[in-house]
Order: C-alpha cells, then sequence, then structure tokens
C-alpha cells in the first residue's frame, strides 16, 4: 500500500468514527426525547385529572354551570399548553457542566463539544470526534465510580473544567489572529496540541478504570500542562 493509500485510509477510518460517534449520538438524542414526550404526557394526565377531579367535587357541592365549566376547559387547556412547551433541557455549559452528576458527564460533554465544533479548525474537530468516541466509552465506568472517589476528582477535573476552558481560551482570540504565529505556535496549533493531551489522558483514565487502578488514577499527578491559560497568552 502506497503511501497516498494509506493517508486515504486513515481519512476513512477518522470519517467513519465521526458519523459512528454522531450517529450514537443522534440515536441518544431521539431516546431523550422520546422519554421526554412520554414524562410530559404523563404530567399532563395527572395535572388535569387532579382539575377533573377538584371540578367533580365542587359540583357536587356547588353547581357550576355553564361559567364554572368554561373555566375548568380553559385551565385544562392552560395547563396542557404549559408542560407540553416547558422548557425543561438547557443547552449544557461550561458552567452547567461543574455541577453535571459525574455518570451524566460523558454525554454532556459530547452535546456541549458538539455544539463548539463548527467554530474549531478541521484539525481539531478530528480531534474532537475522537474526544467524544472516548468519552461515550468511559460513560458505563463513571456510572458506577463513586463522587467522593478521589479518582472521580481526576475525571472531572479533565472533563469538566481543562477541556471547555481550552476551548474558551481557544475562542477569545479573535479569529484572524488563531493562525498568527507567536512565541513558535500559533492559537490554532496550541488548541490541536492540548486537545491531543485530552484525547490520551481520557483515553488513559478509562484503562485505568478498566483496570480498577482507582488509587493509581487518584494519586498519578498528572494534570493537563498547557501553556495557555487565557487569551493573553494565546
Amino acid at each position: 500500500m502506497s503511501e497516498v493509500d494509506a493517508q486515504i485510509a486513515r481519512a476513512n477510518e477518522a470519517l467513519e468514527r465521526a458519523r459512528e460517534r454522531r450517529s450514537s449520538l443522534s440515536r441518544r438524542a431521539v431516546r431523550r426525547r422520546e422519554g421526554s414526550i412520554v414524562r410530559r404526557v404523563g404530567a399532563i394526565a395527572l395535572a388535569d385529572g387532579l382539575i377533573i377531579a377538584v371540578a367533580l367535587a365542587i359540583g357536587m357541592v356547588v353547581p357550576l354551570g355553564t361559567l364554572g365549566a368554561m373555566i375548568v376547559m380553559g385551565l385544562l387547556i392552560a395547563t396542557t399548553l404549559v408542560i407540553a412547551f416547558a422548557r425543561t433541557d438547557a443547552a449544557p455549559t461550561p458552567e452547567r457542566l461543574a455541577e453535571t452528576p459525574l455518570k451524566a458527564l460523558p454525554l454532556q460533554t459530547e452535546q456541549w463539544l458538539e455544539g463548539q465544533r463548527l467554530a474549531l479548525p478541521a484539525p481539531a474537530r478530528t480531534l474532537v470526534d475522537a474526544i467524544g468516541v472516548k468519552l461515550e466509552t468511559l460513560s458505563p465506568q463513571l456510572a458506577t465510580l463513586d463522587e467522593r472517589e478521589p479518582a472521580a476528582a481526576e475525571v472531572r477535573k479533565l472533563v469538566a473544567e481543562q477541556l471547555p476552558e481550552l476551548v474558551k481560551s481557544y475562542q477569545k482570540v479573535p479569529e484572524p489572529l488563531r493562525r498568527t504565529e507567536r512565541n513558535g505556535q500559533t492559537p490554532d496549533a496550541q488548541l490541536v496540541e492540548g486537545l491531543r493531551v485530552i484525547d490520551q489522558e481520557i483515553a488513559t483514565m478509562t484503562a485505568q478504570l478498566a483496570q480498577g487502578d482507582l488509587d493509581l488514577l487518584a494519586t498519578r499527578g498528572r494534570y493537563l500542562q498547557i501553556r495557555y491559560q487565557g487569551d493573553e497568552q494565546l
């Protein structure tokens, strides 16, 4: 196989992983929407049933008449509309990620990353896709990890703090300056380097959790080392 063929094969593999990741994310989004619809229908049935029960109880004591029936009907319609169109799940933000339960953190982080994807350079998007795949793999392991474990704090630091901070720091740089070299590197290159480190760290954490090496994960003392902690240095 020639070098060109090898590069094409690697590119195809990357595209396939990205498609699989987005497909998986879409399927889970559909399941969340379906679950949300079921919960809303249940809430509407409960609220409307309560209104009807109260109306019947009042009607046994005092006849409601036409006006009373119209009021009950108005309450039923208003309650149904309010519950049906109430906003429940706000879009993930870095601030919300910091407060997200550990077992829900990978999916919330995936959703947040997906929202930032188009604003990132092409090499960074490839890494975002790779990180998304690793977060999906990490998710079942975090579902059984105690929030009080030091290992949980390490995972949260990387996924909910350092990863969003890296992307936010990059986004603070004016677009025309992102490809301007400074101190030997462009902001685009710095972003890609940081994402690559995070990708490797998540893979390491996943392996350690799979092996039950919680003590090693908690005490290894390896944090993401980036040379930029804000837009001033970027």
